[in-house]
């Protein structure tokens, strides 16, 4: 009797793994790598790009104290570690917000210094140096690549600015309508930025002018990241908005997506958040989301009646595996999570800002492979 009982439960454990997905059996995660240890205290990191598993850039500030502005920080991953850049002739106070590149020796950081003057960094495949940056342009806030090609996201005459590198100079663009907040270069002549404009909009570049859909029309609702997988699948995500409602109410996270005619909404495994990043598998298709505070209902009867949800969510076509960030001793949570896949590989670079101790923060750099 033992035995056929001893039987029938082996029958079921091998049964149940047999008919475990993919993503239930898959024993990677998402893990904490240092900073360089001349990165000083008080430092973040607000976003990162990759061309290979040795070569990668993630920008920033440190030493920020709590007056203080800080210095432009450049980190370099080779493969072993991330290192330190030298910044020769860049010697002001400030920060970088942005970095991307269309290869490994074209790759361009914008930011501001402590007087909110815009900044433009180029590294030519040797070193980064300051380049110009366009007449009258003001709060440059990021560098976009595609496709060969180059956009600057900012501000002039109190307006928004869109500029396009032509290998030369730098070149204005006209601009839709509200806000824009992030780009996907497909082509020249296919371009979708991610913004507001009463209600989330996502809006659509042929070469010649803007078409916008306004894919959320909720008072506050707004998308700040876009993936174009193909002319079918469109993928845009930020947070949903709210009418009414107490002070420091909960947002809900807004992810939607386009399928060649209409736009419909994603259900996530979150309540509460905002969804921050939305990258690519090296196939092109939807890999990752992440998403800042996230939060979802603990079960009924708890308390708080809210408890923490997925920092990063994966795709597998059909439905989301959510992960949490790893604990770091010392620390706390990440407050933004900002994704660079790697070419050719599945490994997925995360780069942000975690709580540190005393009210102070430090920089976080997290990795899935």
């Amino acid at each position: 009797m033992a035995r056929r009982l001893l039987v029938a439960v082996l029958a079921a454990v091998m049964a149940a793994l047999a008919v475990m997905t993919p993503a239930a059996a898959d024993t990677s995660s998402w893990v904490r790598v240092p900073v360089p240890a001349d990165v000083r205290p008080q430092a973040a990191l607000s976003e990162a790009t990759a061309f290979s598993a040795d070569r990668a850039w993630a920008v920033g500030t440190d030493a920020v104290g709590r007056q203080a502005p800080g210095f432009p920080l450049i980190l370099r991953w080779s493969g072993a570690g991330w290192q330190r850049q030298a910044l020769p002739g860049i010697d002001w106070q400030g920060e970088l917000l942005s970095v991307a590149g269309t290869s490994p020796s074209a790759v361009w950081a914008v930011g501001r210094d402590s007087a909110g003057a815009s900044r433009l960094l180029r590294y030519d495949g040797t070193s980064w140096r300051e380049s110009r940056v366009p007449r009258g342009v003001a709060g440059l806030t990021k560098v976009v690549t595609g496709a060969g090609e180059t956009w600057l996201i900012g501000s002039r005459d109190g307006g928004q600015a869109l500029l396009r590198w032509d290998g030369r100079t730098w070149r204005d663009l006209p601009v839709p309508p509200g806000i824009v907040y992030g780009l996907h270069i497909v082509a020249a002549d296919d371009v979708w930025a991610a913004g507001v404009n009463n209600g989330a909009a996502v809006s659509h570049w042929d070469g010649k002018a803007w078409q916008q859909t306004v894919v959320d029309g909720t008072p506050r609702a707004g998308v700040g990241t876009v993936l174009v997988v193909s002319p079918t699948e469109i993928w845009a995500g930020g947070t949903g908005g709210f009418i009414g409602g107490p002070p420091g109410r909960p947002i809900p996270p807004l992810l939607v997506r386009y399928d060649g005619q209409s736009w419909s909404r994603v259900a996530l495994p979150a309540d509460f958040g905002g969804i921050t990043s939305i990258v690519p598998t090296d196939s092109g298709q939807l890999g990752w989301v992440a998403m800042s505070n996230s939060m979802k209902w603990a079960p009924p009867g708890s308390y708080p009646p809210l408890e923490p949800g997925p920092d990063f969510m994966s795709w597998d076509g059909t439905a989301f595996t959510g992960y949490s960030e790893p604990a770091v001793a010392g620390e706390g949570d990440s407050s933004q999570f900002r994704l660079a896949p790697v070419p050719g590989t599945d490994t997925v670079w995360s780069v942000g800002r975690a709580g540190g101790p005393e009210s102070t923060f430090a920089p976080r750099i997290l990795r899935f492979n």
